[in-house]
């Protein structure tokens, strides 16, 4: 089941009694359990909900609770957090959890309950008997799956409800500044709508002037400004991000990680993978890959490789010399715009 699906189904209160919300996606997460929560009265809530984290309450403890009748209403909230005994993950907690009982409601739930299990991860573990019975006695509704087009959608029709437009390419440039990541960029529409309450439309100019530009986005163009040779704005984007604080070993290995990202795509591209096939291989979040399918195309395979390598002796001297990490960076610039790095 899709999301908006979902706040569609609560909003009729054609609710069923079991759902699994799978995935870390932290906006949707706490919209859908303000959603269920609203489902209880307010001056029901203190005997008709309750909220249950798995890593130091037993699941005994929130089944126990879901098989109670409702006080003096009509439905029961019961809500299950970090149930970590569906991964394949291990954990700190030594609680030994009573799974069958939790199985047995799982297949015969009380029907003026609803148990909602918020399971914040990329994948459960398929083959154990508790995931196998709650996925087929649950309503699913996996965040893990969202692509670039449906949280330019969820954007973009919670900027419409606000009485408010958006510029094609605005909202583009917003999911780029925030990485595609939608609770950055939900985080962000507050501050756009009261600077543009006056005409209710939100512009590039809006976005430039109050959304920054996260590490992963500046170092996307510190590599553009490197691999065009053009060492006076790579310098200088270098010491800014030295004055806003960010940290030079940070700031290189994310470098690191992009060069070695673009290197990784260039190659798989050419055996013909897809972007979707690229990023399960690389275990990458599909945006990154995106947006290194779209600059690797202009760069020489070659000139990637002595980029990274110079940058790993960047790494090196950051790590075992005193030398000034502006310096280590210009100097590596200006090698590479000479050739004199590979």
């Amino acid at each position: 089941m899709k999301v908006n699906e979902l706040l569609t189904q609560i909003k009729n209160n054609n609710i069923n009694p079991i759902y699994l919300v799978l995935g870390k996606e932290d906006y949707l997460i706490n919209e859908i359990k303000k959603r269920f929560v609203e489902l209880i009265p307010e001056e029901e809530r203190t005997m008709n909900f309750a909220s249950y984290d798995m890593e130091n309450q037993n699941i005994a403890t929130a089944v126990g609770d879901a098989e109670s009748l409702p006080f003096f209403g009509e439905k029961r909230l019961v809500v299950v957090n970090n149930p970590y005994f569906l991964t394949g993950e291990r954990s700190k907690s030594t609680l030994d959890h009573d799974i069958d009982s939790f199985i047995e409601y799982v297949n015969h739930p009380v029907d003026s309950t609803v148990m909602v299990i918020m399971a914040p991860y990329g994948k459960l573990d398929s083959r154990k008997k508790v995931t196998k019975q709650l996925k087929n006695n649950a309503e699913v509704i996996d965040l893990t799956k969202l692509d670039d087009r449906a949280i330019q959608s969820y954007v973009a029709n919670n900027i419409k409800s606000n009485g408010y437009t958006v510029e094609g390419d605005a909202l583009q440039e917003l999911l780029g500044r925030v990485s595609n990541d939608l609770s950055s960029a939900m985080n962000e529409l507050p501050k756009l709508f009261l600077y543009c309450q006056k005409d209710k439309v939100i512009t590039k100019d809006s976005i430039d002037s109050l959304v920054a530009k996260s590490l992963d986005q500046n170092v996307f163009d510190l590599i553009d400004y490197v691999m065009k040779k053009d060492s006076k704005n790579a310098i200088d984007l270098y010491r800014n991000l030295i004055v806003e604080d960010q940290e030079p070993l940070q700031i290189n290995a994310v470098l690191l990680s992009q060069f070695r990202l673009l290197l990784q795509v260039n190659v798989l591209s050419r055996k013909g993978y897809s972007q979707g096939n690229i990023a399960e291989k690389l275990k990458v979040h599909p945006f990154r890959v995106k947006l290194a399918m779209q600059n690797v195309r202009k760069y020489q395979f070659s000139s990637l490789r002595n980029a990274y390598l110079g940058l790993v002796d960047v790494e090196e001297k950051l790590k075992s010399t005193p030398e000034s990490p502006e310096l280590l960076f210009q100097m590596f610039t200006l090698k590479f715009v000479d050739n004199q790095i590979g």
